[in-house]
């Protein structure tokens, strides 16, 4: 719309004001979106009316917008719950559950679920967050507070909350003088015209009675434009008429599908002031053609001789000419605001490095501060910039070599050295996909946090897929790639089908812009010839056959709003041309200018806000105003930057990503985006199953391309998740550690190197040098005993929330003991430290969490205690039922399986907390569902009771252990037992009659983690073969009383009976740090009465771990901050630190590759 119809407008709005239509002025804010009226919106929110409070932003905002317009639906649709449930009426606030509040299950399921267990509370104030909740109008004011923040820092409400300063009357004014120029107009002006209508222009009558002639034929007015002349002001009003759209949006790029379609046409007639017949939707969705030709000032002899006439009478506050300007298409306007350059983001906020060449990078749709990253050794990682934290990394290797065709083997022999092309969210942040330098394509699902899942693997093209883009055709999400085979190929995004082929570019095919106007739904492609193509989708061929400038690598994009496109490339002479394309004519309708004229590399771009282009060139950003081809500014990052650097916006343009030397990449942030950034530093919005990074290799795993050798060290679930059917994946599990006591290729440019291995006198003198960390003295590391008030008993079960605020004790006697950390200014965060003290938590009504232990002796019962992922509820046995606590007020919910047999151990299923598995006393394990109270299956095979249980998702798997040292695989989908095997025991020795064996999955959930009094043990959980073992000796002689996984799975933490603690690397089980008893032991107590009985590893911090006392005390400990780390691990064969990948050094990507 353009900025007069918009002014006119207000003008409404203030008339309406004036004459007291209040419903109606509150319509048309609403209907127009341009001002939101704060008084208003105040009083709804305060007078309950929620239905109004909604509807009333939804001319502004939708819930899935942005995370401030999120935030908004949530707190009104959170406070409307509140009051539903505080009248007790369950009804409604269930009805609220599920209509109005289910929606944000999807962002963060965890807070759905806790705001769902409000139900089961007498009163929501028992919850500990909710404590302070006063009455129904204090809370509203507070959240009131709240919204309005949120509403002042949401971009989409930018310039719409101030009402724009206007005299009184305005509107009437501008109608009186309008008159006024009729009346000068007038053959025979009366000195006291009569007024009746508005409907018509203002004729004085003739004398004696004459009839005026109709106004259309006056021609002081203007008679009607002849043919190829301006056409009439109602063609151009403020207020256009929808043209009906055509059957092919793309106007003159390509030939009309259906000729049948009408074309918009002008049609003759007096000038007017027309309204559409959905005048309410033009007000929200403007439609002004995007492709129209600079305006011109209408001026004509008439228009002169009334500038010359205007004297005497009334005069306006001021005349202005009318600008009209020609159109032939009717699409969405460009608004014409005016362009700051504070808008942009500038100022450098956070700095990453992904140890490795960035090749391409996105942001999350939905999280704005998610960063996707591909480099040119073939790694993907995940960033969280406001915290720095890199959530996710997998490296390179084919998932199914099986499955491979034979030119892409052949090209991976030939040369395994393999780059990411493109790496780019689905437009939900679902999916994520990935173009690689030879033949392949990755498609991950990611869940949020650390799970990123493989889903697809396609083997696309004949040579490097070049870029790769997400589309909906016929509303079905299909992947869109092209390649050096001269191709663009579409793929069904959920089983991999391939839909289309289209052929016809002559050079290989650099990039890919799909999209759509109206409902045509069509794809531009550019090949490195600099030819760029349409097509639809259907096998007619292109529809477009154009040259880009430069006549080389070119990308092509759309503004944020569909309806400007745009083109960036560099021709090989090195000069580069950021234009704008009229689509309806296929023609170049701005350059933009500001290059140099040797460009390094390709330039790269990207656009923001619908205002504005950014391109990275001579190291330096360089912004343009979409709407002036002269630079705005430019800007650089406080140097280092690329030559040619790669950027990519968030989609509210308040950050922007910019690769930088060293392979760091450099956040950009606006006053928006250090808000946003400022947030994230203490608080992870919609993130709950956040788990610590793992440590990236950031060489490439050359050798490792076909899966046959793994990089050591490097971590992820990439090579054992299970894509789904129909992908090329199967299985895709690497033996881990085949390389070991081998040379490791290495990589000049991007070929592999044959070196030798270090020769064993080398290794053994290194060995020989090194020396086991010793602790002996608390001052060496940091240690806090907990406080506690209770009676001390054993401390038999022990685990952080999955929070990492807090820590949960089981004893012997059937009590639990929760100990919360607090924010506070030396603690932001609130996660548990061994530097503030925590404080032993109850609720309110003082109550103990104790297990039921009628009938049971408790100091013979084998405790059990298992955590839900969102920290609200504990299941627990004692030897008696199993309880299900409430762990916000410690009450029981429901109790069951009573004995015998009684539970020995409990493992919630990782995708439904609804269903448990119960090792019982009598050997068995029983899959239970709560929500039915029904035992849905029992597994035997085991001889002892049950010690452990652990899930895999990616193998979809249940492993159990148990006490007469026996480990099975039991498949999660039918619940068929697949492999059992018993613990290997060293000759000689047996196990003892009841020693507990248990299992914890590393967290690329291939690998499983064996504990035994007389060992540590690694085995592949899906062949159940050990990988690697440690039996107690040297420093480390007593038997082990338990151990665990650090929270990244690179290290192994293990008490013994000794009063002893080891810290093991977890790769290869070789010790690299010991704390003797008297780091954690009272002093003057004997380590031979107290020793570790239970050992807990906190799930972000990997150097932080707890201990569970046969004492009942309960010890946090951490390294010294100096140190920040337990030892160093002792050289492995390759003569690098057991636990530290020693990859191939990265070369630079060879150009003999397309360059992006």
């Amino acid at each position: 719309m353009s900025s007069l119809s918009r002014e006119l407008v207000f003008l409404i709005l203030q008339f309406l004001d004036e004459e007291k239509f209040k419903e109606t002025v509150h319509k048309l804010e609403q209907e127009s979106g341009f001002f939101f009226n704060m008084k208003y919106f105040e009083d709804q929110v305060q007078g309950g009316e929620w239905e109004e409070v909604e509807r009333y932003l939804s001319g502004f905002t939708k819930v899935d917008d942005n995370r401030y317009s999120m935030k908004i639906f949530f707190e009104i649709r959170k406070q409307k719950y509140l009051e539903a449930l505080d009248k007790q009426d369950r009804a409604k606030a269930v009805d609220i559950l599920v209509k109005d509040l289910k929606v944000f299950s999807s962002f963060n399921e965890e807070l759905y679920k806790e705001i769902t267990q409000l139900l089961t509370l007498e009163n929501f104030r028992e919850n500990e967050q909710l404590s302070k909740y006063g009455d129904t109008k204090s809370a509203r004011n507070i959240m009131l507070l709240e919204l309005k923040k949120l509403i002042e820092a949401n971009p989409l409400f930018r310039d719409k909350l101030a009402f724009p300063t206007l005299k009184a009357s305005r509107l009437r004014t501008l109608i009186n003088q309008s008159l006024n120029w009729q009346h000068q107009l007038c053959k025979n002006p009366r000195p006291n015209p009569d007024i009746k209508t508005l409907f018509i222009d203002h004729t004085c009558g003739p004398p004696n009675g004459a009839r005026a002639p109709p106004p259309a034929n006056n021609t002081l007015v203007g008679g009607l434009p002849k043919g190829g002349t301006f056409p009439p002001l109602g063609a151009h009003s403020p207020f256009q008429p929808t043209a009906a759209p055509s059957a092919s949006t793309l106007a003159g790029w390509m030939a009309n599908p259906n000729p049948s379609a009408p074309h918009s046409s002008v049609t003759s007639g007096p000038a007017a002031l027309s309204t559409p017949p959905n005048s309410a939707a033009l007000l929200k969705r403007p439609r002004t053609p995007p492709g129209s030709t600079p305006t011109v000032d209408y001026q004509t002899a008439d228009s002169e001789h009334l500038m010359k006439r205007a004297k005497g009478g009334v005069q306006p506050d001021e005349v202005k000419t009318v600008s009209i300007s020609f159109v032939n298409y009717a699409g969405p306007s460009h608004p014409q605001t005016a362009s700051s350059s504070d808008d942009l983001p500038k100022a450098v906020a956070r700095s990453l490095n992904q140890g490795s060449c960035v090749m391409s990078m996105d942001f999350h749709p939905v999280h704005q501060s998610v960063l996707l990253v591909g480099t040119n050794v073939g790694d993907i990682g995940i960033w969280e910039v406001g915290s720095c934290d890199r959530l996710a990394n997998r490296t390179f290797k084919v998932w199914d070599i099986s499955a491979a065709s034979m030119p892409m083997q052949a090209a991976l022999m030939k040369d395994p050295a393999v780059s990411v092309n493109r790496s780019v969210w689905s437009p939900d942040g679902n999916l994520l996909g990935v173009a690689f330098s030879k033949h392949i394509v990755h498609i991950y699902t990611y869940n949020g946090g650390s799970d990123l899942r493989q889903h697809l693997e396609i083997d696309a093209h004949v040579g490097g897929v070049n870029d790769l883009a997400f589309s909906h055709p016929n509303k079905q999400l299909c992947v869109i790639t092209c390649g050096d085979d001269k191709t663009i190929k579409v793929w069904d995004a959920a089983t991999g089908r391939k839909q289309y082929t289209f052929e016809g570019h002559e050079a290989p095919v650099y990039s890919v812009c799909p999209h759509h106007k109206e409902s045509i739904q069509f794809i531009f492609s550019t090949a490195i010839d600099g030819k760029i193509k349409a097509w639809l989708y259907d096998l007619l061929g292109s529809r477009v056959d154009y040259d880009a400038p430069g006549h080389w690598c070119t990308t092509m994009a759309y503004s944020a709003d569909g309806t400007r496109l745009f083109s960036c490339g560099t021709s090989k002479e090195g000069e580069s041309y950021l234009v704008e394309w009229n689509e309806s004519e296929g023609a170049i309708k701005r350059t933009y200018s500001g290059f140099r004229k040797r460009s390094t590399g390709v330039v790269q771009f990207d656009t923001t806000r619908n205002r504005f282009l950014a391109a990275g060139d001579e190291f330096l950003i360089k912004f343009w105003d979409m709407d002036n081809i002269n630079l705005l500014t430019t800007i650089d990052a406080e140097g280092s930057l690329l030559a040619s650097p790669r950027l990519r916006f968030n989609k509210e343009g308040s950050l922007l990503a910019v690769t930088a030397s060293d392979n760091g990449i450099k956040i950009l942030a606006n006053r928006d985006g250090l808000q946003l950034l400022r947030a994230l530093e203490t608080t992870r919005p919609f993130d709950t199953n956040r788990v610590a990074p793992e440590p990236v290799a950031s060489k490439p795993p050359v050798g490792n391309a076909l899966g046959v050798v793994s990089t050591q060290g490097g971590g992820g679930s990439g090579g054992g998740e299970r894509p789904s059917a129909g992908s090329m994946a199967g299985s895709g599990m690497d033996a881990p550690n085949l390389n070991m006591g081998r040379g490791r290729p290495r990589v000049e440019g991007n070929r592999a190197v044959d070196t030798k291995p270090r020769i064993p006198d080398e290794i053994a003198e290194r060995t020989k040098s090194w020396k086991l960390t010793e602790i002996t003295d608390p001052s060496q590391c940091r240690s806090m005993r907990l406080p506690d008030t209770l009676p001390p008993n054993k401390v038999s079960r022990l685990i952080y929330t999955n929070a990492g605020v807090a820590l949960l004790a089981l004893a012997t006697n059937a009590v639990h003991k929760l100990w919360k950390w607090q924010r506070s200014d030396r603690n932001p965060t609130g996660k548990a430290s061994a530097s503030f003290p925590p404080q032993l938590w109850q609720p309110p009504s003082g109550i103990l969490m104790t297990n039921d232990i009628s009938e049971t002796n408790v100091q013979e019962a084998v405790p059990c205690i298992a955590l839900s992922k969102n920290d609200s509820y504990v299941m627990s046995a004692s030897g008696g039922k199993v309880s299900l606590f409430n762990m916000m007020t410690f009450k029981v919910m429901t109790t069951f399986m009573p004995p015998p047999p009684a539970a020995t151990f409990l493992a919630f299923h990782p995708q439904d907390n609804n269903i448990i598995a119960i090792g019982m006393e009598d050997s068995t394990i029983q899959i239970y569902n709560v929500r039915v109270d029904e035992v849905k299956s029992k597994l035997k095979g085991h001889q002892k009771r049950i010690t452990g249980l652990a899930f895999s998702n990616a193998l979809n798997v249940l492993v159990s252990s148990g006490a007469d040292a026996q480990l099975f695989v039991w498949g999660t989908d039918g619940w068929e037992k697949r492999k059992s095997k018993f613990v290997q025991m060293q000759p000689g020795r047996a196990a003892s009659t009841m020693s507990d064996t248990r299992v914890q999955f590393h967290n690329d959930q291939l690998r499983l983690l064996v504990v035994h009094e007389s060992q540590l043990a690694i085995y592949d959980a899906a062949k159940l073969e050990r990988l690697h073992h440690w039996v107690p000796r040297d420093s480390f002689s007593a038997p082990i009383s338990n151990a665990t996984y650090s929270c990244d799975s690179q290290l192994v933490y293990a008490g013994f009976i000794d009063g002893s603690v080891g810290v093991f690397d977890a790769e290869s089980l070789r010790p690299r740090c010991r704390l003797s008893p008297s780091v954690h032991i009272p002093q003057g107590v004997s380590n031979s009465t107290v020793y570790p009985l239970v050992i807990a590893a906190h799930p972000v911090e990997p150097n932080q771990f707890a201990l569970g006392l046969s004492d009942g005390g309960v010890q946090v400990l951490e390294p010294l901050e100096s140190e920040g780390k337990w030892g160093v691990g002792p050289p492995s064969d390759n003569g690098a630190p057991a636990g530290v990948p020693s990859g191939p050094t990265s070369g630079n990507q060879g150009s003999d590759q397309t360059p992006r």
